[in-house]
């Protein structure tokens, strides 16, 4: 029989005795850990270690959490992303007051109350909890022509949207598109892309080779 009682009727079995076991005399005790053992299965060490053990306590705050964000409010959240083109969360959670506000006036999204609640109070944490799966599952990237290094990640500070103050022209992100179509095979072109964090002017310049000096050459030239 024990074989057959399935581990979440077994835990939902201690769980209910538990504490019948820790108050009981030690006859009454005998009675229910030779019903346990003779239900699940259990060796009588394992049997006796578990009925002694404490109950773990409920994070009530984590369990809240888990049951906050449903299917309807994960699917919300999966549309608001793509919509901003699957920026990172640090970036995301910032714009979701004027995200969401924009899809709901043109109507390419039609919220509740409730939902729209949830996501203007969500926090980056559990957007990446909540994005892991369908990120895990577009994990497959394009052609690259560059490899990230982990040395300079080390030794540069890289800022988020959050952590750019600068109120005046002037600072730029920066970034080489390759023109190589599906293969990276023989000569192609590429393009230094400079955007200026304020007012988002872009300058495009167009490279032979990518080698630095070609790079330092065209940032001299924009």
């Amino acid at each position: 029989m024990g074989q057959k009682m399935s581990l979440k009727a077994r835990q939902e079995l201690l769980l209910s005795i538990r504490d019948t076991y820790q108050d009981a005399s030690w006859e009454e005790k005998t009675k229910i850990l030779e019903g346990f053992i003779t239900v699940t299965g259990y060796q009588r060490k394992h049997a006796i270690y578990l009925l002694n053990k404490k109950a773990k306590k409920v994070n009530c705050k984590k369990l809240h959490s888990n049951i906050q964000y449903d299917q309807m409010t994960c699917d919300a959240l999966i549309f608001i992303w793509h919509a901003a083109n699957k920026i990172c969360s640090k970036r995301l959670v910032p714009f979701l007051p004027v995200l969401i506000t924009a899809l709901e006036k043109h109507g390419h999204l039609i919220l509740t109350t409730n939902i729209r609640n949830k996501l203007l109070s969500i926090s980056t944490a559990t957007v990446d909890r909540l994005l892991k799966p369908i990120r895990l599952d577009q994990k497959k990237r394009g052609t690259r022509t560059t490899r990230g290094a982990s040395l300079l990640k080390k030794k540069i500070k890289v800022r988020t949207f959050s952590d750019c103050s600068e109120v005046v022209p002037g600072f730029f992100e920066a970034d080489l598109v390759a023109h190589c179509g599906t293969s990276m095979g023989g000569s192609f072109l590429n393009t230094l892309v400079l955007t200026d964090i304020v007012s988002a002017w872009t300058e495009f310049m167009p490279l032979l080779c990518k080698g630095e000096a070609n790079v330092i050459e065209a940032l001299k030239i924009a």
